[in-house]
């Protein structure tokens, strides 16, 4: 059985302690490629004062707590596009950098079968610490990153779905997530990628970019930014040579719809 949280979270008066890695880390900021890419769930990480939610070992580490090797995955794309990535260290868990903060999904109490007993009965003194240590930061450093680009900024967010859920197989390599808000850059890739005879390409597939989602309307429909949201599966990252395999697939992808 998991260990139970160290603190019921109303008995908090701060979230982050000194040993707590920051919310965000910007790599490569000086990065000179118009693409700007974001890990809305690249890290798994939880706040020392929450204990572990609840959550076993295995819970953090599997599919519910992140996205499994975005943060690989946006290094190595940012390392090829000379390109600016921006991720958060948070699990989903604790709270969901892509849900609007005031969604009750933003702090989800169960997720795939598993319980999160750390998100049970929260205050709004509670989400608030969350919203404003975690979810704010990172979303202000998306929007500074914006501002530093300037308007040739060409937003692509990384996300990884696990390969089967609820006992349903998902078949798909990569999906291209868009919401027809300015979407020819998506679309481009979307097209791109299935040029590639050998790709399963999901178009809005295994999800689809609707009013749950966040962090690219907020920033990117409002500017009217070009803008792709990437869902890789994490079956072909965690296969041998597979993040340098889908960091080049990418990179070419991406270039080719810059250019056209």
């Amino acid at each position: 059985m998991p260990d139970e949280r160290s603190t019921h979270p109303s008995e908090i008066r701060r979230l982050l302690g000194d040993g707590d890695p920051s919310p965000v880390t910007v790599i490569n900021p000086e990065g000179h490629s118009p693409f700007l890419l974001i890990g809305d769930h690249a890290g798994n990480a939880i706040p020392t004062v929450l204990g572990t939610m609840g959550l076993t070992e295995d819970d953090r580490h599997r599919h519910i707590a992140w996205d499994i090797g975005t943060a690989q995955l946006g290094d190595e794309l940012a390392r090829m596009l000379d390109a600016t990535f921006i991720h958060q260290h948070y699990s989903r868990l604790v709270i969901d950098c892509n849900r609007a903060p005031d969604r009750a999904d933003a702090f989800p109490e169960t997720s795939d079968g598993s319980t999160i007993s750390g998100n049970a009965g929260l205050t709004a003194e509670d989400r608030a610490r969350r919203i404003g240590e975690i979810h704010e930061p990172y979303q202000r450093a998306i929007a500074d990153a914006i501002e530093a680009k300037g308007r040739d900024t060409i937003l692509v967010s990384l996300h990884s779905f696990t390969p089967r859920m609820d006992g349903v197989d998902r078949p798909w390599h990569i999906g291209v997530l868009h919401d027809g808000a300015n979407d020819r850059f998506a679309l481009a890739m979307l097209r791109t990628l299935e040029a590639r005879q050998h790709l399963i390409v999901g178009d809005n597939e295994p999800y689809v970019m609707d009013d749950t989602d966040y962090t690219v309307p907020r920033h990117a429909f409002s500017r009217s930014m070009p803008y792709v949201e990437l869902e890789v599966s994490q079956s072909e990252l965690a296969r041998n040579g597979g993040v340098a395999r889908w960091s080049q697939v990418l990179t070419e992808c991406l270039r080719a719809c810059q250019s056209a």
